[in-house]
């Protein structure tokens, strides 16, 4: 009887520690696929404010309030929404990065509402260190995520801030040459 007893308990023990790991096992599957989503829909929303960033910055003159209508550009993205999405689910890494990134855009867009067009140096000292901030980021996801490391060499670039592809910054018109580096 004892022995009969002593084995129930062993027996129920297993299936309760059997069942909290599994269950701490699909919380952290769980975990990992709302990271995955927020952390897309963070890089989507931060591309879909830099691309009406730069249509601003192209034909500003056709907008009647340039700060107005670059506020516009971050909220008709949800970046403000999705920044704080992040910050619930995010590891601090990609938080930090995150903010960075959301800092950058920031920045990019105060320059844009100021009226600085794509080619002049205002504009290429802000955009590219928010490029930097944009590829820093995808590099911390995809590093927290476990997908293989990325590199600007990959891509036949020096560095991810995109100055040695920029027309303007090859060029010399728009940033100055201290700022290459």
């Amino acid at each position: 009887m004892a022995a009969t007893l002593g084995g129930a308990l062993i027996a129920m023990a297993g299936s309760v520690l059997a069942d909290r790991l599994r269950t701490r096992q699909e919380d952290r599957r769980g975990l990992q696929e709302r990271r995955r989503v927020v952390y897309t829909e963070f890089i989507a929303a931060a591309g879909a404010a830099h691309t009406e960033l730069r249509r601003l910055a192209q034909h500003g003159g056709e907008a009647a309030d340039l700060e107005d209508a670059s506020r516009q550009a971050l909220v008709d993205a949800r970046v403000f929404e999705v920044r704080e999405r992040l910050f619930l689910d995010a590891s601090p890494r990609i938080a930090r990065a995150g903010q960075t990134m959301f800092e950058g855009l920031r920045a990019l867009r105060r320059t844009v509402a100021a009226g600085a067009g794509v080619s002049t140096p205002a504009f290429h000292e802000v955009y590219h260190p928010y490029l930097q901030a944009v590829w820093s980021y995808r590099a911390a996801v995809r590093e927290e995520l476990e997908g293989p490391a990325l590199s600007p060499a990959e891509f036949g670039w020096s560095a991810w801030d995109g100055r040695e592809r920029c027309p303007h910054c090859r060029e010399g018109g728009a940033a100055p040459a201290s700022a290459h580096g």
